[in-house]
Parts: C-alpha cells; sequence; structure tokens
C-alpha cells in the first residue's frame, strides 16, 4: 500500500517558488489503488487544475490573473494603465513606480506574484496527472483527460515564455531535483508540442470556461502571432491557420456583453475563468482596485457596494486616443461622479469634487481623482467584494484582430479589412481606407484595454523599446523580466535572465 504526501513533493520539486497555501484540494492522503475507480472521482481531481487559474493568495504575495498582481505586472509595464502613488497609498517599496518606468529589478513583487502564480498551477497539474495515472483507468482512457490537463499546464507555460522566456521544463511529479533553466526556445517548442500533440483527444465542441480544440488552436495562434519576438522567427501564416481551424463562436453584437455580470452567455468567449461569489471564488475585484474610495455612491444610493482602493488607472492620453463615436470608450469612466442619494457630485474628503481626469499632474503624488477609471466589467449595486463576472482570456475578436494583423504583416491588408470591418462595425466605427501597423497597434489597445494584452502587444510592435508617458528608452532584454531573487535563492542551478543582476 502506497501513500504519498503530495504537498511535500509538489514544495520540494518545485522549490523554485514558495510553497504555502495554495488554496489546494490535494489528495495527500488518498491511498493510489483506492483512487480513480468512478468518472466523478476523477472529474473532481481533474477539476482542480481549472480551480489553478483563479490564482492564490497567501502570506507572501497576492497572486490573482483578475485583479492582483498578475493582472497589475502585465498593465502597468505597457502603455496602457498605470499605478500613481497618492499620498501615501499605493506606494508598496515603489514596485509600481519601477514597473512604470520600467527600472524594475528582480526584487518587484508583482514579478514574484506571476513567477509563482505560474509555478503553483504547474505543480497542481503536475500532482493531478500523476494521481490520475495511478488510479484504475485504462491507457485509453487517460488519453483524453491527459491532453486537457497538458493543455492547461501549457497556458501556463505559454505565460511563462511570454513573461520569463528562459524558465524550467517541469512534468515529472515525482522528480525531486532542483530544475534548472531550460532555454526560450525550448519552452515555445514544449508549449507547441503539448498543444499539439493533445489536439486529437481534446473535445471538438464548445465546452464554456473548458480546454477543447478551439482554446488550443487559440493558444498555439498566440504563439504564433509572437513567434518573431519570442524566438526571432515569424509565422504568420501558421497563425492564420490556425484561427481558420477554430469555428462555432461569433461577436456579440453588444461589447459589454462579454463583461457582463452573468457573461458566460457570450457567444464570443472562447476562454475564461469562472466566477461566483456565492461559491467561494476569490481574486476577481478588479474594479474595486481602480474607483476611488467613494465611487460607492455613484453605485448605490446607500452605498450598497463595496469599498474601493483609488489605484490602476489609464495613462494620459489613452481616453483622448478614442474616438467620442467609439462605443468602447465606455470601457473607462471619466468626469463627475454623481452621488445618487443627492444628485450633487460626491464631495471628496479633500472637498474637491470627485472628478475623473485624464491627466495625472504628478505620478508620485497624484490627486485622488486623477486618472481615468477602469470601468469594463459590469458592477451592480449590491455586488460584493468577489464579483461574479467571469474574467475573459480569450475572445473571438482576438482571432479576427490576429489575422487581420497577419495577412498586414504579409503584404495583404487588403485581405485583413473584412475581419477589422466586424470589429469596427460594432464598436460603431469604420475601418480606415489605409491598414497599416500603426493603425493596428492602436486598435489592439482600443478592443482589448484592461484585458491583460497590451504587453505582449507592446513588444510584438516595438513600441514596448520606444518612450512614453513617465518613461524613456527601454533595453532590450526588458522584453523579459528577471527571475525572482528569491526564486534563485532557492534554487541554485538556476541562472539569472542576461541583464540583469543575479
Amino acid at each position: 500500500m502506497k501513500i504519498k504526501n503530495i504537498t511535500l513533493i509538489v514544495c520540494t520539486a518545485l522549490s523554485i517558488f514558495a510553497c504555502t497555501n495554495l488554496e489546494e484540494e490535494l489528495f495527500d492522503k488518498v491511498k493510489d489503488e483506492d483512487f480513480g475507480k468512478t468518472p466523478k472521482e476523477i472529474e473532481a481531481l481533474a477539476g482542480g487544475a481549472y480551480s489553478s487559474l483563479r490564482g492564490f493568495q497567501d502570506d507572501i504575495s497576492n497572486a490573482f490573473p483578475a485583479s492582483e498582481y498578475v493582472f497589475f505586472l502585465n498593465e502597468v509595464v505597457s502603455d496602457e494603465a498605470n499605478i500613481p502613488t497618492r499620498g501615501t497609498d499605493w506606494y508598496d517599496g515603489g514596485q509600481y513606480q519601477n514597473a512604470q518606468r520600467h527600472t524594475w529589478t528582480p526584487d518587484n513583487g508583482m514579478i514574484l506574484s506571476a513567477w509563482r502564480y505560474c509555478y503553483a498551477g504547474i505543480a497542481k497539474i503536475n500532482s493531478i496527472i500523476y494521481q490520475i495515472d495511478q488510479s484504475g483507468l485504462t491507457e485509453d482512457a487517460k488519453k483524453p483527460i491527459f491532453a486537457e490537463l497538458k493543455s492547461v499546464r501549457a497556458y501556463y507555460y505559454y505565460m511563462l515564455l511570454d513573461l520569463f522566456g528562459n524558465v524550467p521544463i517541469v512534468t515529472d511529479f515525482e522528480d525531486l531535483g532542483l530544475p534548472a533553466n531550460s532555454s526560450r526556445k525550448e519552452v515555445y517548442d514544449f508549449v507547441e508540442s503539448e498543444l499539439t500533440e493533445a489536439l486529437p483527444y481534446l473535445r471538438a465542441d464548445i465546452a464554456y470556461s473548458k480546454f477543447t480544440k478551439n482554446v488550443a488552436y487559440a493558444l498555439l495562434a498566440r504563439l504564433y502571432l509572437n513567434s518573431e519576438a519570442f524566438i526571432g522567427q515569424p509565422r504568420w501564416q501558421d497563425c492564420i491557420d490556425m484561427c481558420q481551424n477554430i469555428s462555432g463562436y461569433a461577436l456579440e453584437p453588444d461589447y459589454f456583453a462579454n463583461f457582463a455580470t452573468q457573461n458566460e452567455n457570450s457567444t464570443e468567449i472562447i476562454l475564461a475563468i469562472p466566477y461566483d461569489n456565492d461559491a467561494g471564488t476569490i481574486g476577481n475585484y478588479m474594479s474595486s482596485m481602480s474607483y476611488h474610495y467613494l465611487q460607492r455612491f455613484a453605485v448605490s444610493p446607500t452605498g450598497d457596494y463595496p469599498w474601493s482602493a483609488n489605484g490602476m488607472c489609464a495613462q494620459p492620453g489613452v481616453y483622448s486616443d478614442f474616438d467620442d463615436l467609439d462605443r468602447r470608450k465606455a470601457s473607462m469612466l471619466a468626469g463627475e461622479q454623481i452621488n445618487l442619494s443627492t444628485g450633487s457630485v460626491i464631495i471628496m474628503d479633500s472637498g474637491q469634487p470627485l472628478n475623473y481626469t485624464e491627466d495625472i499632474s504628478n505620478f508620485e503624488d497624484a490627486k485622488q481623482n486623477e486618472g481615468v477609471r477602469l470601468n469594463k466589467y459590469q458592477i451592480n449595486a449590491g455586488d460584493q467584494w468577489e464579483r461574479d463576472n467571469d474574467f475573459v482570456l480569450i475572445r473571438y475578436a482576438e482571432i479576427l484582430m490576429m489575422q487581420a494583423e497577419c495577412y498586414v504583416r504579409l503584404g495583404s491588408p487588403d485581405l485583413a479589412r473584412p475581419f477589422l470591418d466586424q470589429i469596427n462595425t460594432r464598436a460603431g466605427m469604420t475601418t480606415p481606407s489605409t491598414i497599416d501597423l500603426a493603425y493596428l497597434d492602436k486598435e489592439l489597445l482600443r478592443e482589448f484595454i484592461f484585458e491583460g494584452h497590451r504587453r505582449t502587444d507592446n513588444i510584438r510592435f516595438g513600441t514596448f523599446f520606444q518612450p512614453w508617458w513617465e518613461k524613456g528608452p527601454t533595453e532590450a532584454y526588458r522584453a523579459i523580466f528577471p527571475i525572482p531573487t528569491t526564486v534563485l535563492s532557492a534554487n541554485t542551478n538556476l541562472t539569472q535572465n542576461p541583464g540583469y543582476p543575479n
């Protein structure tokens, strides 16, 4: 009779992140020969791979992809968002200022959170694969389950490829050794092979929030779209080919239906992370990270809405870059905020009206009302701190935009027009006569604002390395982040990414 303490093995094998309570339901007292006798047991176990996508919170960091710090990191190093210091609020050791100015170091807490988010998810999936492999299932029965699990793991490795480049590839749950870096090309090849090998066994229908053939094709399309940035090898046609394999989705007539409280009904969402406050999910409180402390009175006459933290906002110039007729401009909240109980403008503690302005007078000491706020996901009176909106990871609009961009890069902008026309018609706009990369760069910002795409787009278009608000030129090596200091200290087999101090 063999019983393994799974939590201990996960922590030892993946000492590349600090192992603490990761909110995992690990079966560390399950007898191998007694588990996996029923489909329900297997389904419950495999479901842990999906719950890992919500991230976790512990005494080291918050690692939530829908709120902080994983979402923060992707946004505030881009030309889309920032987190200004407001008096004593939001300084946090200068980590947001360093991210905005592209002067981050391996000690930045957001970078550590992103690393831990990915490897915590990988550790969980490796443990689940091990347990299912020890179950009573036949080899044929295991194949579709393993395909799904390995696709989720490939999603995490895609994120690591994008964020860190040269990272360890850990797949053997029983290997207790300290892993070394793999090259970015090796990680790229691993992601590609895991997804292509899984494809024959993944379900072909539409299954909300599950990794299906459509999701695998979409992830491969992302991989090929960014291939030149990742490994120096453009694969534009391969991206188009993957996109054209995707079927069964359509743009929602209403752009904001994708971000409604009940957005699981969207015809456009290809992959999302489900959240349900009644079910006890945590980590989805993005809007409250942006609105002013008193925004609740603009939502409900009695202030029946959670407290807000007055943090993340759009960079100056982003809001005004939208045409006033562009329906997507409502993804941001600007102007005076009305107290629904009085009909007058909300008054801040300073005695000044709460009027969100685009300009930020001093990034290191911003006024409480400065900065246009995130307003993309639906909010309602009576909402709890943890929201019910599912966090969107992939939409059909991205599939259209990827094809448009690839056709432009291949020298056929006329072939891009039908895809862009669909996007623009919904937004209330018209596709311009000239379709070039400069236009596409801005259009990607408008379509996917505050969805966590922008850093990757900035790098692919080269704008990441150019000066913008509160940032000078960026060195090429900062296209990937450093391996966090605590991770290097825990694993002497790892080598720091080029350009960063060990």
